[in-house]
């Protein structure tokens, strides 16, 4: 039996020699073919990681130096104010990071300032809404007091990465803007249809189909700019601002929790679901001479 290539063993030392050679010089060949296409796809591959960083190092900076754009118009004390017939305050748009305007009451008129701080998340604002709505609203309607609603956001922790809080403050501020007297059914909404803690919340469709129920205006640029999340600086701004104070007009320096109900500048600390206690409450800080029936003289003052 013999081994090897048939034939092989009939060739000459030299004949051997040079097909060695020639099958080492073919190796060299395709290793150096090999080398090559390891270099290029290295390259390859360190140019594209330094063009992915140069994009963002890119976005970083456009993101720093785009103008900041402005908050909702008639939230210029960082709520938005309604009285007699859910008619709101009228105030210009401000800038994000600029210092709120606090609504001026008339004392002299007798009408109450009731101003609420809220998550729409909170399920204590909910027990709030619910036990206390329909006597704040007969106060309005009676033109007995003015309301000042201010969303923040401290709950998004607690919306399965959806943000509902902070989405929910956006879509607040968006009917702000474009249809302010039709916020405070909008407001009666959101709390009529509160989700509970821990779930997603309401879907931005489901914020924008309330926004038609309450018959707003301009439904298309509100719709949008609850998907854009128009106000969404603004949002985060105010709310640093309500946590950190001071609060204008109020007995406390800041909020630390919601809801945080203040009338005629004292914080409200009975029960949320007793209505004795808070209408006792009203009438405590309104005076002797309050009567939640009867009309004012005037109507209160906003610094514009």
């Amino acid at each position: 039996m013999t081994n090897g290539t048939p034939g092989h063993s009939r060739l000459s030392k030299n004949e051997k020699r040079e097909a060695a050679r020639e099958k080492a010089r073919i190796l060299r060949v395709e290793q150096k073919k090999k080398d090559q296409r390891t270099k290029f796809l290295l390259q390859g591959g360190i140019i594209l990681a330094v063009l992915a960083v140069a994009a963002i190092i890119a976005l970083v900076l456009v993101n720093s130096v785009r103008p900041v754009g402005p908050g909702p118009r008639n939230m210029a004390s960082d709520g938005i104010q309604v009285g007699q017939g859910n008619i709101a305050t009228v105030t210009p748009a401000l800038k994000p990071d600029a210092d709120p305007v606090p609504n001026v009451r008339d004392e002299a008129s007798g009408v109450l300032d009731i101003q609420v701080y809220v998550d729409y998340l909170c399920p204590v604002c909910g027990d709030f809404e619910k036990t206390n709505g329909e006597y704040i609203a007969s106060l309005i309607e009676n033109g007995k007091t003015t309301v000042e609603t201010h969303p923040i956001t401290i709950l998004d922790r607690l919306s399965q990465g959806t943000k509902y809080s902070t989405r929910a403050a956006n879509a607040a501020a968006c009917v702000a803007n474009y249809s302010p007297d039709q916020f405070y059914d909008f407001n009666t909404r959101m709390f009529m249809n509160q989700p509970a803690e821990n779930s997603v919340g309401l879907s931005d469709d489901e914020l924008i189909k309330f926004t038609t129920q309450a018959k707003v205006d301009a439904a298309s640029d509100i719709s949008t700019c609850i998907t854009d999340q128009k106000f969404k600086g603004w949002v985060n701004a105010s709310t640093a601002r309500a946590l950190n104070g001071p609060i204008p007009t109020a007995n406390i320096t800041k909020v630390e929790g919601t809801p945080t109900v203040i009338v005629n500048g004292l914080k409200y600390e009975g029960s949320v679901s007793d209505l004795a206690s808070f209408q006792a409450f009203v009438l405590q800080a309104a005076g002797a001479d309050f009567n939640e029936s009867s009309t004012p003289t005037s109507t209160p003052t906003a610094t514009p």
